[in-house]
């Protein structure tokens, strides 16, 4: 561990982390296994989850860069250091191009980096023929072959994922782009390729058929990321000064930590990994906060989400098989794969004998992030006015003042524009029921983790069962109903059951809405 406690939280280049003596959790062991396994490897990580730093450490890895892997696992794995050419493509800068000429230009500047460097055949016109021509001059003049690094080789595709015509010529020309990986195979000695997002093989990598694909595989699981033995041996100081700050014990601290930041998973046998950016920003400003929705959020998932109907109550507990969500971009049938390879669901449980996983959000940061930026697209509501309307919520449930939560409940619905529910945007909103059940759903997740819908019991299901503190509160909706026949039927259905023989509360509360009003008619606690 470094003297120094200074953070590498946004910092993405591994020679300004070394140079600059920041704290640098040592991957280098899983790196230089990768680089003796494969030729061609494929990566995918959601964002902020340190891809492009792995990306910087391979550049100065096999440019020979030996002074900067003192003290490191490759300093004794590595043994002869040669300094191959290596090019590393950024495609981030792709994005957020008006045209699809824009985005050749771009590709085309990225090569033109290497060609002051290898030179430059001028009968090679488009981004493609240079790049093959690059590999061929830079194998010839040095006598090794190229080292290639592409990092969000996805970016530009998933900048127009939502419009099928752009798409296809992005595609196109990402095709010409990568086409040379297979074609000048004789110059080269590592491919690496990473992004969020799997697009097959054969739409983008059409004749590239012999990669690895490392981004399930057990042995890989942490070569991004920060585990939670990693996190406790590190960064041990920094979290016993944010519990001082916090005026709570170190193990409070770090229960806080996992519950806020831990959780991914990315194997049947992965160990739980904090998401690194969140993580080292909390501990960098000494204040817990939603760092990771902080930096930006992708409107093309919920885009996708809207495409395919996606129902935001059956997002918890998702048993899926690897093919249902590690599955091509493009041949998607569902908003699951998108979900998932963008870090908002996670692996959360195996079962062998079925060979299928069970997926879930990882953390409180992750499930309230998305909660937030999914009210306003269902209701129409601002995200402050919603935001402001949980603190006062979430604070009345914990003081147990269920009247006021229902009250905040109710203005909140008073608030939403009149919709056509028909409109079958997220899921299943065709029916007031499951759109006044969905938005409790989700303005309760955005108070606390532990929030359920249609909670299975032996006589029937609650609409939401929700946990805060020491209470367990049981909800039953009528549409033009009464709120005294809601409870009623928690009661004869048994709901509240479940959660009697426990240490907790157990509050039953039977709401009606009026079709008329669009809100909360009325509602009886007991």
């Amino acid at each position: 561990m470094l003297p120094t406690r200074l953070f590498t939280a946004g910092i993405q280049d591994f020679a300004d982390i070394r140079e600059r003596k920041l704290i640098y959790i040592d991957k280098t062991d899983l790196v230089y296994k990768m680089t003796q396994e494969s030729k061609f490897v494929f990566l995918s990580r959601p964002r902020r989850f340190g891809k492009t730093l792995l990306c910087t450490t391979l550049r100065y890895y096999f440019q020979g860069r030996k002074e900067l892997f003192e003290g490191l696992a490759m300093e004794k794995l590595e043994t002869e250091w040669k300094k191959y050419p290596v090019l590393h493509f950024n495609l981030s800068l792709c994005k957020n191009q008006y045209n699809i000429q824009g985005i050749v230009d771009e590709l085309n500047l990225l090569v033109a980096n290497y060609e002051e460097q290898y030179g430059r055949n001028e009968a090679e016109l488009t981004p493609g023929k240079r790049f093959a021509g690059v590999m061929k001059r830079a194998y010839e003049q040095t006598g090794l072959k190229c080292v290639v690094i592409l990092d969000e080789y996805d970016a530009p595709l998933l900048d127009v994922l939502d419009d099928p015509e752009k798409l296809a010529e992005v595609r196109k020309i990402m095709q010409e782009f990568y086409q040379p990986l297979k074609a000048c195979e004789e110059f080269e000695h590592f491919v690496f390729i990473t992004g969020i997002t799997k697009f097959s093989q054969l739409s983008i990598f059409s004749t590239l058929n012999n990669i690895t694909n490392i981004t399930m595989l057990p042995q890989y699981s942490a070569i991004c990321g920060i585990t939670v033995d990693e996190a406790l041996e590190v960064f041990k100081p920094d979290i016993q000064t944010l519990a001082d700050e916090y005026e709570c014990s170190y193990d409070e601290m770090v229960d806080k930590l996992k519950a806020k930041y831990d959780g991914y998973n990315f194997s049947e046998k992965s160990k739980d990994i904090f998401n690194p950016f969140s993580l080292t920003m909390a501990l960098k400003n000494r204040k817990i906060d939603s760092y990771w929705f902080g930096s930006g959020t992708p409107t093309y998932l919920f885009e996708q989400m809207k495409r395919f109907g996606t129902n935001v109550l059956s997002l918890e507990n998702i048993s899926a098989s690897a093919s249902e969500f590690d599955a091509p971009t493009e041949n998607m049938e569902t908003a699951l794969p998108l979900l998932y390879q963008s870090g908002y669901l996670t692996i959360n449980g195996y079962d062998k004998h079925l060979d299928r996983y069970k997926l879930d959000f990882p953390n409180s940061e992750v499930r309230v992030g998305f909660m937030e930026n999914l009210l306003p697209r269902i209701t129409g509501t601002a995200t402050g006015f919603a935001k402001n309307i949980v603190t006062d919520l979430y604070d009345s449930l914990y003081k147990n003042d269920i009247d006021s939560a229902m009250q905040y409940l109710k203005s909140y619905f008073a608030s939403i524009p009149y919709l056509e529910h028909g409109r079958n945007e997220f899921g299943n909103l065709t029916t007031l029921e499951a759109f006044y059940e969905t938005i409790m759903y989700v303005i309760f997740s955005m108070a606390s983790r532990y929030v359920f819908t249609q909670v299975k019991s032996a006589n029937g299901r609650s609409d939401i069962v929700m946990f805060v503190k020491d209470t367990v509160y049981v909800f039953e909706l009528k549409i033009n109903g009464t709120a005294q026949e809601a409870l009623d039927q928690i009661n004869s259905k048994g709901y509240m059951v479940p959660y009697e023989a426990g240490n907790k509360k157990v509050v039953k509360v039977g709401v009606a809405f009026s079709k008329e009003t669009r809100t909360i008619e009325d509602w009886i606690v007991e």
